[in-house]
This record gives C-alpha cells, sequence and structure tokens, in this order.
C-alpha cells in the first residue's frame, strides 16, 4: 500500500510538472477555459484505455495548444500520448468500469477519476462551470491554482525556511565547537539532525511549489537552492560520523529514510532521533559521543572523499586526528607530504576559527 502511494506521489509529479506553466498542455489547457468549453484528457493509451473509448476517430498529429483547444469544442474525451508529442484520438466517449468507487458528482469528473484509477494513466478534467482544471492521477485528485495563490504560499514557506536554515546554521556550528572540545553530548548531534531533517522537510514542500509553478518559479528555485546547498551532505555527515560501530553503514540513505518516516510529533522529541541514530533508546541524551572526524574533515579544501574514508579508518576518532602530526598523516595510504600538511593546517585553522566563533 506504502508503495503504491508513493508511485501516485511520483506519478502526479510528473504530471504536474507537464501541465506547469510555460508547457505546451498548460497552454492548450487555459485556452479551453478561456473558451468557456471543458474538456477531458487522457495521457497515454493502451489496451485498457482502447477496451474502455468507443466512438471517436483517429488523429495521431502533432501536438499543439491550439489543436487542443479546437478538439476541445466536441463532446468526448481526447487521447494524448505519454509524452505529450502526438494527438492519438479526440470525440472519444470513455466508458469505465461503474463498478469503481469514486466520490465525484459531476459526470465529467466521475469519468476522469474511474479512468484514471482503472488505467493509471494521468486525466485531466476542465470543468466548464467550476472554471478550474482538475488532475486525477491514481488515487489522487489534484486541483491546479492560480500562480499567484501558490506563490503566496511558497513565498511564507521560503520565509520558514529561511528561518529554519539560521537556527541549523547555529547548531551546527555549536556541534563542530563541541566536537573539537571533546564534549558532544547525544543531545547535541540529535539536535543537529533535528534540524536538518526539518530544513530538508520544508524544502521538500517549496519544491512541489517550484514544480508546479514551472516557467514562474524560476526565481523561487534559484533561492530555495541557495538556502539548502549543502544540506543533504550534512545530513549524511552526521550519520557517518556518530553511527555506533555496531551499525556499519557505508550508505546512509535508509537510516535518512527512517529518519523522513517520523511524524512531527516524533520529530520534536529529541529521544526520538538519537533512537533512530542508534544513539541509544533515548534516555541517556546527555551521554557523551565521539565524532569520527567526517563532518570537520569536509570543510577541508580539495581534500578526495577517498582520502576522508582513508583518514577516518586509520585515526578512528576526529581528536585522534586533532592530535596527529605531519608524520602521523603521512601514514596514511594516499596521504603525501603536501597533503599531510595541508590536513593539519586545515584542521588547525577551523579549530581556531570554531572556538573562536563561539565564545567572542
Amino acid at each position: 500500500m506504502g508503495s503504491d502511494r508513493t508511485d501516485d506521489t511520483l506519478r502526479l509529479r510528473e504530471t504536474l510538472a507537464s501541465i506547469a506553466p510555460g508547457t505546451p498542455l498548460r497552454d492548450g489547457l487555459e485556452r479551453i477555459l478561456r473558451g468557456r468549453t471543458g474538456a477531458l484528457i487522457v495521457i497515454g493509451r493502451d489496451r485498457t484505455v482502447d477496451a474502455i473509448s468507443t466512438g471517436g476517430f483517429e488523429l495521431d498529429v502533432p501536438f499543439t495548444a491550439t489543436g487542443l483547444r479546437e478538439l476541445a469544442k466536441m463532446d468526448g474525451a481526447i487521447i494524448v500520448d505519454r509524452d505529450l508529442n502526438r494527438i492519438i484520438r479526440a470525440a472519444v466517449h470513455l466508458m469505465p468500469d461503474h463498478t469503481i468507487p469514486s466520490e465525484e458528482t459531476g459526470t465529467r469528473h466521475r469519468t476522469a477519476d474511474r479512468v484514471a484509477k482503472q488505467t493509471g494513466f494521468p486525466v485531466i478534467s476542465v470543468s466548464q462551470s467550476m472554471q478550474i482544471i482538475a488532475a486525477y492521477v491514481g488515487e489522487t485528485r489534484h486541483v491546479l491554482e492560480d500562480s499567484g495563490q501558490i506563490l503566496s504560499r511558497a513565498n511564507q514557506a521560503l520565509a520558514t525556511l529561511e528561518r529554519y536554515k539560521l537556527r541549523l546554521d547555529e547548531v551546527s556550528s555549536t556541534l563542530s565547537a563541541l566536537e573539537i572540545e571533546d564534549l558532544v553530548t547525544v543531545r547535541d548531534v540529535a539536535v543537529v539532525a533535528q534540524r536538518l531533517e526539518m530544513v530538508t522537510r520544508i524544502a521538500r514542500e517549496i519544491e512541489d511549489y517550484v514544480l508546479e509553478l514551472g516557467t514562474d518559479g524560476r526565481l523561487l528555485s534559484l533561492q530555495l537552492e541557495e538556502l539548502i546547498t549543502g544540506v543533504d551532505s550534512e545530513r549524511e555527515l552526521v550519520v557517518r560520523d556518530y553511527l555506533p560501530d555496531a551499525h556499519p553503514l557505508d550508505d546512509p540513505s535508509d537510516l535518512l529514510a527512517t529518519m523522513a518516516g517520523l511524524s512531527p510529533t516524533e520529530l520534536v522529541d529529541p529521544a526520538a532521533v538519537a533512537r533512530v541514530l542508534g544513539l541509544g533508546n533515548g534516555e541517556h541524551l546527555d551521554g557523551a559521543v565521539a565524532p569520527r572526524g567526517y563532518r570537520l574533515l569536509a570543510k577541508v579544501p580539495r581534500l578526495p572523499g577517498s582520502v576522508v574514508d582513508r583518514l577516518v579508518d586509520h585515526f578512528g576518532t576526529l581528536q585522534k586526528l586533532l592530535s596527529a602530526g605531519v608524520d602521523d598523516l603521512q601514514a596514511v595510504d594516499g596521504v603525501g607530504e603536501l597533503r599531510a600538511r595541508s590536513v593539519r593546517e586545515g584542521l588547525s585553522r577551523l579549530a581556531e576559527s570554531t572556538i573562536l566563533e563561539r565564545y567572542v
């Protein structure tokens, strides 16, 4: 069931991208709305679609917005290919299985709902009376909104993201200072992981707005990208730094997926976040933990990931890395004298600047 919902979500995102402002399909749909006519458009064709289609006529002509508008003047559905390159049939009478449950009341919307559920293809319904465009994808119905309304909500979400990102930067800097001083507790790690997940969730919501806005969301997309640059890598680094040895995990995606599955109530509880990270059962939030050093090494310029992995494997903890001299660093495979000095100087500068930032 969960997989079906995920598939529906992905297909809905693909459909919204294909009918976003600036696309030929959206242009055609808006022409239909302005012309005060309705429409029923099936995006895709297979044997199931053919089995429930009667009447109409074959076209197989290039897809154009004006062509869609003209064909919508006739009664019946329009069938286009999945890539929206060609209009295949027009004036088609659709007869989906009447036993498929639908909460829609209007004939066109009820047909669109049942066809989407029966065929698995997206179906677009343009309502002549209500002047709305609705997309039916699997079990989901999504009504398109005016770009102005979406932008208003998106800007509110962006302002929220800015506040959360500011707080994330604060707790992340605090964690770095505590790592250098060897004073990190389970709570400190959980708070950073918690904030990273919150920022990620807000960003995903804005990504949905960007998708639906199409060409109208370009500026919003740039602002979002600037705010969340580095957040995904930071999430992975926190997991790799603190996941207990009993839970070896080269790829933290499974654990991050578990984090993403936390409810909003669970996410605001540091103990619940600590449990997901494998840091006990959450009852000892003030217990000490030691980072491996991935986060700080990632801040050293021009240091390849493979070398970072070897350094962590060799020294085991950040404190041992911080106390290692140039000769100690050179003992690691792939670390020559120049790179050893670069790592040593980079870690020293990071330690100094982070401590100064914390206490000045």
